[in-house]
């Protein structure tokens, strides 16, 4: 898809001006379709563009024929350009949306918070086909139906699915391991095909039902049903019309609450798009099979001087850059480059895609439905940011800071009697919570006293900001915290004021947060160095502030620790040993029932098993009998 830079032109040219630059830049740039990259001072990428020829687009930077002052200073910061060449603008598209997501330019409009989404699978790789949820890469053979938009709506699918079909959910080794029907049997989600109570053929006929049913054919699938049902209760087998029945009321209602009115949408996403104020939303909704799956507001990162159609075209290429595209796009504005969209997305998928802005009938209602959800969600946002802005504002003024803090790090720690501890890190913001830079850290000191809270955090604050200071140093691009909130008292201040006065770090507020006298709510101490502990008042939207975020660190460091703990219950001592991996952990297991059975074997018993040799044998037996 693409060639290497043109090489002779440097990757970087220290001694040249940025006007310079760029004409040197166009100088040698080849008349070709392709993407061009323009790199700061400091090595960061500002922008990504495709051109469909690089030469005439640097051309233009070279001779200042600027659209705003943002492209402008854009140019003025730029010391040093990347180009790839690619065999058509098409390809050009994709992989400047691919870089786009990878570097996060800062003058480009950027898709924010973009998560995967959840579909259903129904695996088509075993005998009995499994339905289970799924997030990623379509690796495993099966059919897979998409996107949900939340992990509410894939799990009230998936339960639905399971009353009205019956499909196992287990996985394979638990399917091969039963020796007679689940609980979900006995609660009527699975027709347990793992011991035979219901053939492969029936079974198979099921899956098919279930295919057909998320495809969008649910009447056909429920008329049928109701011929069934008829035909057991005229033959007076009435156990089996009732199961039937209430299958059909699974089905019934799924289909009514996500049923679209608009004729026609068998496949479509529905996007709307609203600006003011230099922010802008976008609105997704999600239709597959004739129902509405969902959908979710965006926010993407733009700038007041970008049009609405230049603002939709980014977001789409972004957005589609790691997700498969349906046949049809609606929206309320036209993108820009709207046939280049439409031919790289036809490209990437192998089938032709429309995108099309629908002027009447039921598809513009769909989009002008998005389009109310894009402008609430926008109000909305606009009026947190405004809440919060004025919140962090007071924190700022209790708390003696020179400026309004722009990112707040809190940490706590978790663990029982010393075991499995962890140490949480959130993070928070004039946006909120930001959950995708949370962080756990396991804690791992070897001579730390099991309880040792002030050992923990030296631990975690060497980790987090010894990792910040060598990144700084390597000239990475790092964001400093303007706020660290301690849970503890003078001592934990102490402690964590010790570790970043070592790695030198010191321009940064600490502030620790004891908890009150029986640990009530508004009876918190705070402890700032150089000034007395204080208390805030009860009614005070800080404290309350506060509060908050001390939770959400605890709920997050208990919520760590409590995965760790589960794992390390869970942990198998085979997974110790040296030799025995998952096949031969596998046959021990399947031979003496479990670990427990393995530490009772003799060596001559040990041996009997496929791939345990003497030796092995031998450090088994050994393993279980150590002082």
């Amino acid at each position: 898809m693409t060639e290497p830079r043109i090489p002779d032109a440097p990757a970087d040219s220290p001694g040249l001006t940025a006007a310079e630059l760029i004409r040197d830049e166009a100088r040698r740039a080849p008349d070709k379709p392709g993407v061009y990259r323009m790199y700061g001072e400091d090595g960061t990428c500002l922008y990504v563009g495709k051109a469909a020829s690089l030469k005439r687009r640097i051309l233009q930077y070279a001779q200042g024929r600027f659209h705003t002052q943002r492209i402008g200073l854009m140019v003025s910061l730029t010391r040093s350009m990347e180009l790839v060449v690619t065999a058509s603008e098409t390809e050009a598209l994709l992989l400047e949306s691919n870089f786009i997501k990878k570097l996060k330019p800062r003058f480009n409009v950027l898709l924010r918070d973009d998560k995967s989404f959840a579909e259903l699978m129904i695996r088509k790789d075993h005998r009995a086909p499994q339905i289970r949820k799924h997030r990623g890469a379509h690796t495993t053979p099966g059919d897979y139906f998409g996107p949900f938009a939340s992990t509410w709506a894939v799990n009230r699918t998936l339960n639905t699915l399971q009353k009205a079909f019956l499909l196992r959910s287990c996985s394979d080794s638990v399917y091969e391991s039963r020796t007679r029907p689940c609980m979900l049997h006995q609660i009527k989600r699975c027709s347990a095909p793992c011991t035979g109570l219901i053939s492969l053929e029936d079974y198979g006929e099921l899956v098919e039902e279930a295919s057909a049913f998320l495809k969008g054919r649910s009447r056909a699938v429920i008329e049928r049903l109701s011929a069934e049902m008829t035909a057991a209760a005229e033959a007076m087998d009435y156990e089996q019309a009732a199961r039937i029945r209430d299958r059909i009321r699974a089905l019934s209602t799924i289909a009514m609450e996500n049923s679209v009115s608009a004729a026609g949408i068998a496949e479509a996403d529905v996007f709307a798009l609203f600006s003011e104020g230099g922010q802008a939303c976008v609105q997704v909704f999600f239709y597959r099979a004739g129902q509405n799956w969902g959908g979710r507001a965006y926010f993407p990162r733009v700038d007041k001087t970008d049009t609405d159609p230049e603002i939709l075209a980014a977001f789409l290429g972004q957005f589609y850059e790691d997700k498969p595209v349906p046949r049809l796009i609606l929206s309320n504005v036209r993108p820009h480059e709207l046939e280049l969209l439409e031919e790289a997305f036809s490209l990437k998928s192998d089938h032709k895609v429309e995108i099309a802005r629908p002027q009447r009938g039921d598809k513009l209602g769909l989009v002008d439905h998005a389009l109310t959800n894009a402008r609430e969600a926008l109000g909305r946002r606009m009026a947190e940011s405004s809440a919060q802005g004025r919140i962090l504002d007071e924190v700022c003024e209790v708390l003696g800071l020179e400026v309004r803090p722009e990112r707040i790090e809190v940490y706590d720690n978790a663990h029982i009697q010393g075991t499995n501890a962890v140490g949480g890190m959130i993070v928070a913001g004039p946006d909120g919570f930001q959950k995708s830079q949370y962080r756990k850290f396991n804690i791992r000191g070897e001579d730390l006293t099991p309880g040792d809270d002030y050992g923990m955090m030296r631990e975690v604050m060497r980790r987090r900001f010894g990792r910040l200071v060598k990144d700084e140093a390597a000239g990475e691009d790092v964001i400093r915290p303007d706020l660290l909130l301690i849970d503890g008292g003078a001592g934990q201040l102490a402690e964590v004021l010790a570790v970043l006065a070592d790695l030198g770090v010191e321009d940064i507020a600490v502030v620790g947060v004891a908890k009150g006298p029986d640990r009530d709510a508004g009876m918190e101490r705070f402890f700032m160095p150089g000034r007395p502990p204080f208390m805030l008042p009860l009614k005070s939207p800080a404290l309350y502030y506060i509060q908050r975020l001390r939770d959400e660190a605890h709920r997050f460091a208990n919520g760590a620790h409590r995965t760790r703990r589960s794992m390390d219950i869970k942990k198998n001592p085979l997974d110790d040993i040296e030799g025995v991996g998952p096949g031969r952990k596998k046959a021990l297991l399947h031979a003496f029932g479990s670990a427990k059975g393995v530490s009772r074997a003799a060596v001559v018993d040990l041996v009997k098993i496929l791939g345990i040799n003497q030796p092995l044998a031998e450090r088994i037996h050994a393993y279980f009998r150590k002082a």
